[in-house]
């Protein structure tokens, strides 16, 4: 922090910079403390907010990504800024201001409306109706089979932030892929090169079937000892579920009874910390996003192939 009677300067430095800070001090719950905003309430009393994270342990890994954290400050008699607690909080004083309540977001979207729910985003190109169309069949969400999930141009990819630990996402899709070439399905992704995805596609032995693909820093795996025949259905649910460090993929016939497919899967390589890149030997931070969930559809062989969704659900599991 730095002071000045002019916006112009001269400006003093804090002798006691940085004012709120988590470097060197891995045992906080709140982690990469910084990029701090004030707010002075209608009764005088100051706030901090500022970004953060809160590692998965013990690996440390932070899978929710910046999240907003906020702080109670207050001026010294020699006119510095100082944070209550030194350190960044958990629990803090709220102000004395009436209570506003929020209702709380519907955890499923029937995608019964012609424009996509707000808290969805697309990946590098806007939302439109040439592969994302909530109007060609009313109540689905149909997606048109773009580019792979590797892609750093065109991909057909829908979907929202993961804000809990503890959540689970779950979906049901119709699809008819000819050719191993298409795929659709439900993913876990953080950027092309940390990702896990269940998908449908086509099995020139088992016809219509599901498979898990994997990529952590770039490297591709298929964690399942072979891919599970679905062939003759007409819908499929899927679902991921969500318990901190621990991720497990689930499908059903009829979304009543569900069946395990895969191994538990490491949730905390979806992170901020699995994609810095090392360019000489030096860190290059390049996530910050958090973890995402959603729907894709791929298509390699160019023709487009759709896949219609009929709802998604996200929801937060409390403790």
């Amino acid at each position: 922090m730095a002071r000045s009677p002019s916006i112009f300067g001269p400006y003093e430095v804090d002798p006691c910079n940085p004012i709120l800070t988590s470097s060197k001090k891995p045992n906080l719950p709140l982690q990469k403390a910084g990029h701090g905003s004030l707010v002075e309430t209608q009764n005088g009393d100051w706030y901090m907010a500022y970004l953060c994270g809160r590692p998965l342990l013990p690996v440390r890994k932070c899978n929710l990504g910046r999240e907003t954290a906020i702080q109670k400050c207050f001026w010294t008699e020699d006119g510095w800024l100082r944070v209550e607690g030194e350190d960044p909080q958990v629990i803090v004083d709220a102000p004395d201001l009436p209570v506003f309540l929020v209702e709380p977001l519907e955890s499923k979207d029937d995608f019964n409306e012609e424009v996509l729910n707000i808290h969805f985003n697309s990946l590098r190109v806007p939302v439109e109706e040439s592969w994302a169309s909530l109007k060609e069949r009313p109540g689905y969400l149909r997606l048109y089979g773009r580019e792979s999930l590797n892609s750093l141009n065109e991909q057909s990819l829908i979907a929202r932030r993961q804000q809990a630990f503890q959540a689970c996402a779950e979906t049901m899709v119709e699809f008819e892929p000819d050719t191993f070439q298409q795929m659709a399905g439900l993913v876990y992704y953080y950027n092309t090169k940390n990702y896990y995805y269940l998908h449908i596609s086509h099995d020139e032995d088992l016809g219509k079937s599901i498979g898990i693909m994997s990529n952590t820093r770039g490297k591709y795996d298929e964690p399942l000892d072979g891919r599970i025949s679905i062939d003759g259905w007409e819908r499929c649910y899927l679902k991921a579920v969500l318990n901190y460090m621990d991720l497990q993929f689930y499908f059903s016939h009829d979304g009543k009874e569900w069946t395990a497919i895969g191994p538990v899967l490491d949730a905390s390589t979806i992170s901020d910390e699995n994609a810095i890149i090392v360019l000489d030997g030096a860190g290059l931070d390049q996530g910050f996003t958090g973890a995402f969930l959603g729907l894709c559809v791929q298509d390699l062989s160019g023709r487009k192939k759709h896949a219609d969704f009929d709802y998604f659900v996200y929801e937060e599991v409390e403790n």
